[in-house]
């Protein structure tokens, strides 16, 4: 009989909705497309506060960081209308191949990935800011990543979609041929294999860092962070104990390495990004 997952922790809370931190490796409800996967959030969170949750958004299966639950339907409403009419804020943070430009906005349409080739393109923009870069020489004997450079190189970036479409970073951010580390889809095998057996895990290294939204009820604007901004997450300091797993892993990725920071906005979000309080 297979273990019930983990409990998920819970970010902020009232009776109207409930941020949580999905971890890498679950999905949101249930897919026949996934039908191996045990680990679902809508599921566990049902148990977990004993009554029926409503997606109102959704982060793919790779993806960790802040996802948001409504806990009654009138508030399912209110938070899907205000996805669908942009009035979120999302930010993102990812890890990907090469040297990333400074800052570039992307409006690059985008087809949904199973409509057929004629089908419309629908309107795509994000806006990508590089945090940090970093190189790496191959070991003695070794091959780099990419056989074009002496060296491996990584970007560090951040994303602020401001449309929702699906797989919306990880899209744009081939399209600027700087796929996300670790993207099976639109990255590249040997390089994600590269990286997976250097930075000893082989994961999609993109995560939802932030997430800001109008309370369904009386409108006030609600701002919930990971942690990962937090001082116990670029800062360099330790992790809690009760840090997720995922989480854990992006800090030791972002204290480890010898990086080479872009600005002193390293450490903190350029947009106030603190935890909302009970």
């Amino acid at each position: 009989m297979s273990l019930a997952p983990a409990p998920l922790s819970v970010l902020w809370r009232d009776e109207h909705l409930v941020a949580v931190y999905k971890p890498a490796g679950w999905l949101v409800h249930r897919t026949g497309l996934d039908a191996g996967e045990t680990r679902f959030v809508m599921q566990t969170l049902r148990d977990q506060l004993g009554q029926h949750v409503f997606p109102v958004h959704r982060l793919d299966k790779g993806t960790c960081g802040v996802l948001v639950m409504a806990l009654h339907s009138d508030a399912a409403r209110a938070l899907s209308q205000a996805f669908e009419q942009h009035r979120t804020r999302k930010h993102y943070l990812a890890l990907v191949r090469g040297w990333a430009p400074g800052a570039v906005e992307v409006d690059h349409a985008l087809r949904p990935d199973d409509a057929p080739p004629d089908a419309p393109v629908q309107d795509a923009r994000t806006r990508f800011e590089r945090l940090a870069t970093l190189a790496l020489a191959p070991a003695e004997g070794e091959a780099p990543a990419d056989p074009r450079y002496p060296s491996s190189r990584l970007s560090l970036v951040q994303a602020w979609p401001e449309t929702g479409r699906r797989h919306q970073i990880r899209r744009h951010l081939k399209h600027l041929a700087h796929p996300i580390i670790g993207d099976a889809t639109h990255g590249k095998g040997p390089l994600n294999r590269w990286w997976a057996h250097h930075l000893g895990q082989a994961r999609l290294w993109l995560h939802a860092a932030s997430l800001t939204l109008p309370h369904p009820v009386h409108g006030q604007a609600l701002q919930f962070s990971s942690g990962l901004f937090a001082p116990a997450g670029l800062a360099g300091h330790a992790p809690c104990q009760d840090t997720p797993a995922d989480l854990q892993d992006w800090q030791r990725l972002l204290q480890r390495w010898p990086w080479q920071r872009d600005s002193d906005t390293w450490g903190t979000s350029p947009h106030t990004d603190q935890r909302a309080q009970r």
